[in-house]
């Protein structure tokens, strides 16, 4: 199992492959988590060469918590970000189904809000009493006590969270929205304190307990709002979990039995009944029903199985009964494997993210020499109590002006649009790929599997000859069912289905790339194209008129011989998806130029093109040209989506700025691309499209959001109101308002879950 290492600087869990930094020192490589710790351990090495911070070994009985801002940061069990501050998450969903139940950090944070809120308010009441209030100038030193004894609860027990993240960001470098709470309550707090103790020493303007206590609690308020709504994002992937049934029927040594999900095995034979939900991803051998494949396709109308149909484990079966070959279990089924990829994508960062992060790495020290400056402005220069007053208005613009908000944006709607995505069948492996989808103006698609079916289908055999057209197919499926093309499928499943006895093929031999040959019930046939007929001094003359005739239909032929005679023209095509037309269409209405690359011979790919209204085609393309194609358009300056299923597209997925798999295609193709689409339906990249368009949309409300709010909120706690209107900000009231907002971008992140896509 892989190790961890930890920042020695910071003490960040990080991942050696993605750190920031790495250096060597003495013969030993360190990794950071930034560019800022590497640099600190290059100034002084020894004071950071603890042994508790160097390898931390893996605990396989414990899960691994990482930072929905910070994703390298990484941590068994749960804790804070010595980052941002914020709480930790589990990393694996699919192992902590659970999460929202058993969240540890929401449970304590309620606690202390519990425990704080009572002293709090009984402070608050009390501050609109004369006697207690804390603004006169000689504060009754018997109400300090009290305000202290109620005080002391909620600053130094249920506060105590924020100055231990505070105090970690100082040490660590990362300056964050607990760095401002904590310096703005421990002032506040502090100088009350003193001024408590040491009357004499210390310059009274009164007590400040209450606003320190009612802050602490304004900021649990919103931490256990954020964390409550923090766990909504999770919902998605939860209800994919619950999918999943826990037992199967399964037939095994001529007996049914229900086995745990974990115990199916693949080969198995298990029993699906009417309205149970499919164990494990298979193909159907036996009966027929419909299939509510909704909550992993984003398709709301049933889909029809019979055998040979493939079924995905955790969709729903209708009214008819079937038995299933088991081909995928465990990890390896589709539904397990959309919430590994929808996971990681919510943890990945989008580029927009770093705006955000730029802005608050200079946003908490200017902050700081915001509020210094105000202390010093109304200290000297403002009225009395000049203390007083300095205090009040440093404290409201350290509270007002925490970055939580703003760290949040990006993140929240990321996670949000990414779940969201999961549940429309759009799996999106990273949260570049979802802001990248938006700007796509160009779209190269391969031809087999993705605008078709890429099941060929027969539809007919034309005789040139004296042989009837059911013997010419009864002789050709008794040689081809010994072929594995695909082309050959399609011929022997058209005998099978009008019933026609297919006899054995002798002395079967396969030319790769020209044909097949054999001998079925004493006659030598031949089944190819046209140059292995000829090879075989087979005269082709009756064959070419009505080959080309078909081909020039976007039909593929293949030729036929019956004892060296030329005898007929089999015509094979692959059907057009149904959901093709209607999502290229969509796609040229947003203006995205459409591109057809096909490793098919040109007449055949025209015919395809031509009935989707694609004008811009290339035919018989390697796959490596693909990947060129993709490099050229690029180089021009267009944004490229690549969309294909098989192993022939992989190198164009790679290329492109956004790859696009087909989840009924290879697995290489889907290893290959930032984007999959579950069920092959090309409105899958219109889905896709429009939730990368909303969800960056909804970014840039949060960023205009966390950004005007802190722009206006600075300068009114700093005062900038009171020569004009006499109005100052309170420090509980600017608690207040950072912790509205940054609720508010989290609701704001959480509209995309009701997307219609």
């Amino acid at each position: 199992m892989e190790t961890s290492v930890r920042d020695p600087v910071c003490g960040m869990d990080v991942n050696p492959s993605a750190a920031a930094a790495h250096q060597e020192h003495e013969g030993k490589p360190y990794s950071f988590c930034s560019l800022k710790c590497a640099a600190k351990f290059r100034a002084d090495p020894a004071q950071y060469l603890q042994p508790a911070r160097a390898t931390v070994p893996p605990r396989a009985s414990l899960d691994i918590y990482t930072c929905p801002m910070h994703p390298p940061v990484r941590q068994v069990g749960p804790g804070s970000c010595p980052i941002c501050g914020m709480a930790l998450e589990p990393q694996d969903l699919g192992r902590m189904g659970a999460a929202e139940e058993d969240n540890s950090e929401l449970r304590e944070m309620t606690r202390r809000l519990w425990v704080a809120a009572p002293p709090a308010l009984v402070l608050l009441v009390l501050s609109m009493v004369p006697m207690f209030s804390m603004a006169g100038a000689h504060p009754h030193k018997s109400s300090g006590w009290l305000e202290l004894a109620l005080a002391s609860p909620a600053v130094l027990w249920a506060g105590s969270p924020f100055f231990v993240r505070g105090w970690a960001s100082v040490k660590s470098g990362h300056l964050n929205m607990f760095t401002l709470i904590a310096l703005g309550v421990a002032v506040a707090f502090g100088y009350s304190l003193l001024t408590l103790l040491f009357p004499r020493l210390v310059p009274s303007s009164g007590y400040y307990f209450e606003p320190a206590a009612v802050i602490v609690v304004l900021v649990l308020v919103g931490q256990v709002l954020e964390l409550r709504a923090r766990a909504e994002t999770g919902k998605a992937l939860r209800g994919l979990l619950g999918l999943s049934p826990k037992t199967a029927r399964v037939l095994r040594d001529g007996r049914e039995d229900d086995l745990a999900i974990d115990q199916v095995a693949v080969g198995d034979t298990v029993r699906v009944r009417p309205g149970e939900k499919i164990p494990v991803d298979g193909v159907v051998l036996d009966g027929q029903s419909t299939v509510d494949e909704s909550m992993v396709s984003g398709e709301p109308i049933p889909a029809e199985k019979g055998p040979g149909a493939r079924v995905t484990g955790g969709t729903v079966n209708g009214t008819g009964g079937f038995l299933m070959r088991a081909e995928r279990v465990g990890a390896d089924t589709v539904l397990a494997r959309i919430v590994k990829m929808v996971g990681e994508a919510q943890r990945s960062r989008a580029p927009i993210q770093n705006v955000a992060d730029v802005v608050a790495s200079y946003f908490v020290p200017a902050v700081i020499a915001v509020a210094v400056v105000t202390a010093l402005v109304w200290g000297f220069f403002g009225p009395a109590p000049h203390v007083g007053h300095a205090l009040v208005n440093a404290v409201a613009v350290l509270i007002i002006a925490c970055p939580c908000a703003l760290g949040l944006a990006t993140p929240m709607a990321v996670m949000v649009g990414v779940g969201r995505g999961g549940q429309a069948g759009v799996l999106i492996r990273n949260a570049e790929a979802l802001q990248e989808m938006a700007r796509v103006n160009a779209l190269v698609v391969d031809k087999t599997g993705t605008l078709t079916q890429g099941k060929p289908t027969f539809t007919s055999l034309t005789p040139v000859g004296s042989h009837p057209e059911a013997e010419l197919l009864r002789l050709a499926a008794a040689l081809e069912r010994a072929s594995e093309h695909p082309l050959a499928s399609a011929i022997v499943a058209e005998a099978q289905s009008r019933g026609l006895s297919i006899s054995e093929a002798r002395d079967f031999r396969s030319t790769t790339g020209m044909g097949v040959e054999g001998t079925v019930d004493s006659r030598r046939i031949l089944i190819g194209n046209l140059k292995f007929l000829q090879a075989h001094s087979v005269d082709t003359s009756d064959l070419i008129v009505p080959s080309e005739a078909l081909t020039t239909e976007g039909k593929t032929v293949v030729l036929m011989a019956v004892d060296g005679a030329a005898a007929g023209v089999v015509a094979v095509e692959d059907p057009i998806k149904e959901s093709s037309r209607a999502a290229l269409q969509s796609l040229r209405e947003e203006g995205i130029e459409v591109y057809m690359l096909s490793g098919d011979g040109r007449a055949t790919a025209l015919a395809v093109a031509h009935q989707l209204g694609i004008t811009n085609v290339e035919a018989g393309v390697t796959p490596e040209q693909k990947g060129e194609f993709v490099r050229r358009l690029r180089a021009q300056g267009r944004v490229v989506a690549v969309a294909g299923d098989g192993i022939n597209d992989a190198v164009a997925l790679a290329e492109a700025s956004v790859g696009i798999a087909m989840g009924t295609g290879t697995d290489v193709a889907m290893e290959n691309a930032a984007i999959t689409l579950v069920n092959g339906d090309l409105r899958g990249i219109v889905r896709a499209r429009h939730l990368s368009k909303a969800t960056l949309r909804n970014i840039r409300q949060n960023l205009f959001f966390a950004f005007v709010y802190n722009i206006l909120g600075v300068p009114v706690a700093a005062g900038i109101l009171y020569p004009f209107f006499g109005w100052l900000l309170s420090p509980m009231l600017a608690s207040a308002a950072m912790s509205l907002s940054s609720v508010s971008v989290i609701l704001n992140a959480l509209r995309l879950r009701s997307l219609k896509l």
